[in-house]
């Protein structure tokens, strides 16, 4: 009777091995550069971030405006995209007198290094000093933006640095996500807990999801939103990779967002 649930056992651990060695790549795919990078679209700007783990580059958007020092974004995407793919997109935030910074993952693109909690943190870190040490950037004004893993990303910037943090589709920790696989927590190298670190951040928090999400339960978005006082959140009728449904809306949310947050100038519209 004993060597069915040796067996059992004996399967269990495989699949956990297997699982724990291999939760890296499923979390930090990967994604190759599209094309050479080279030359740049318009007058975005190339930087390499350094960090005692990795040389990583990032793009940089300047606004559609001459008034310096302006507020600026920080963007970290979704963990099987490129920088590349969002240049389009963030101009819309450029044409609100808002600066743009990319920044590609560890072992993403041309980045060098390997992905994981401690090399992107030092990373977005690295990136957001770089970006306020800019003569022509406000520092006390730069917003962190994430979307999915981007928003943990984000999250573990330190927290008297941003102004503001937009998070997308973000969850509210990856050790939530082991009890489904029926994996010990504590087997999760990356736990990037995002409700313990909205807990010690103050500054405004605006939260958007999707009710609809399959990858990240909207039940992680209300928890980050009661992780503190200073959150606003959205949801829309669609899924993970379809959030936000409409660019647009999203933009003008954002900017309504960060005007009413005096992050960015009231009189700086975009119809």
């Amino acid at each position: 009777m004993l060597w069915p649930l040796v067996a059992i056992a004996g399967l269990y651990a495989i699949y956990m091995l297997t699982l724990f060695f291999l939760q890296r790549r499923l979390i930090f795919p990967g994604a190759p550069a599209a094309w050479s990078g080279s030359p740049l679209p318009g007058d975005m700007e190339r930087l390499w971030i350094k960090t005692p783990l990795a040389d990583c580059e990032a793009f940089f958007l300047p606004p559609s405006t001459d008034e310096t020092p302006y507020p600026s974004l920080l963007f970290a995407h979704g963990n099987a995209e490129r920088i590349e793919q969002w240049i389009e997109p963030f101009r819309d935030f450029a044409a609100l007198g808002l600066g743009v910074l990319l920044v590609e993952y560890p072992g993403y693109g041309r980045s060098h290094g390997t992905p994981s909690q401690s090399a992107i943190t030092q990373l977005m870190t690295a990136a957001f000093d770089t970006l306020a040490a800019r003569d022509d950037i406000d520092g006390g004004r730069i917003t962190a933006v994430g979307r999915s893993v981007g928003g943990a990303a984000v999250c573990r910037i330190p927290p008297d640095r941003p102004a503001a943090l937009v998070l997308m589709s973000t969850f509210t920790s990856i050790r939530a996500f082991a009890l489904p696989f029926l994996l010990p927590p504590f087997t999760v190298l990356d736990p990037y807990d995002n409700f313990a670190a909205l807990r010690s951040y103050s500054g405004p928090v605006l939260i958007i999801h999707g009710k609809q999400d399959g990858t990240v339960p909207v039940s992680h978005a209300r928890q980050l939103a009661r992780a503190t006082q200073h959150s606003s959140l959205v949801l829309h009728n669609c899924g993970h990779n379809d959030c936000p449904p409409d660019w647009s809306g999203f933009v003008r949310c954002v900017r309504d967002f960060l005007q009413a947050n005096r992050i960015l100038d009231s009189q700086r519209t975009r119809e």
